[in-house]
């Protein structure tokens, strides 16, 4: 099989990469490899994931996959929601849709690094927005009927999930949060979309589908 080299944000997005995006890249003869973002390293030698804090941490975990000969595509999988402000292209954004402030984003990166085999990828705003692609099916999996009118309200006021702004009060994980305490990232995110089905939410996310 082909590899395909995916540097993503956490142990959540690792977990959407082999258990949704494995199996269905292995149809088209393609194997794709999460790479977890190193933040940090003790003298010891352990290494500290997860969490991105400034842009020179992408750069020093991407560029080493490079190297890969082996890997036909290099990607990434992050969060456009609480991006550091010193990603390339961040001051020059132009006041727009967050649609296409990221695709501005991705252009930048894919010219900083000029490589062939490159292609960036930022979730719009971020992995939660995918969530509501069904809000009965976080209702189901958090076993939590009485909310579905909240999270079915939340979202009706937008064209798409990944259109659910890009806000430290209202973004979708803090909604998610807002609604039910109890949510969990890396326990219940892979399992509502495990649920509602890769098919799906490609038709409801079109920036994620285009990537795809």
């Amino acid at each position: 099989m082909k590899r395909i080299l995916i540097l993503v944000e956490g142990q959540t997005e690792k977990r959407f990469v082999t258990d949704l995006l494995e199996p269905h890249l292995a149809r088209f003869g393609l194997f794709p490899v999460p790479k977890i973002v190193v933040t940090g390293r003790t003298n010891d030698g352990t290494q500290f994931q997860g969490g991105i804090l400034s842009f020179s941490q992408v750069e020093a975990n991407l560029r080493p996959l490079f190297n890969d000969s082996a890997a036909v595509l290099v990607t990434t999988m992050m969060d456009y929601y609480g991006l550091p402000r010193d990603f390339p292209g961040w001051e020059s954004l132009s006041p727009s849709s967050p649609q296409t402030r990221v695709r501005q984003l991705e252009t930048a990166l894919k010219e900083h690094f000029d490589h062939p085999r490159f292609h960036p990828y930022l979730m719009l705003h971020e992995y939660e927005a995918m969530v509501f692609v069904q809000p009965e099916t976080i209702c189901q999996v958090l076993n939590a009927p009485t909310l579905k009118a909240v999270f079915d309200g939340i979202r009706s006021q937008f064209p798409n999930p990944e259109d659910i702004n890009d806000d430290r009060k209202t973004a979708p994980s803090k909604r998610l949060l807002d609604a039910h305490r109890a949510y969990r990232k890396r326990q219940h995110g892979v399992e509502i979309l495990q649920s509602i089905g890769l098919e799906q939410i490609r038709r409801v996310c079109p920036h994620f589908h285009q990537w795809l």
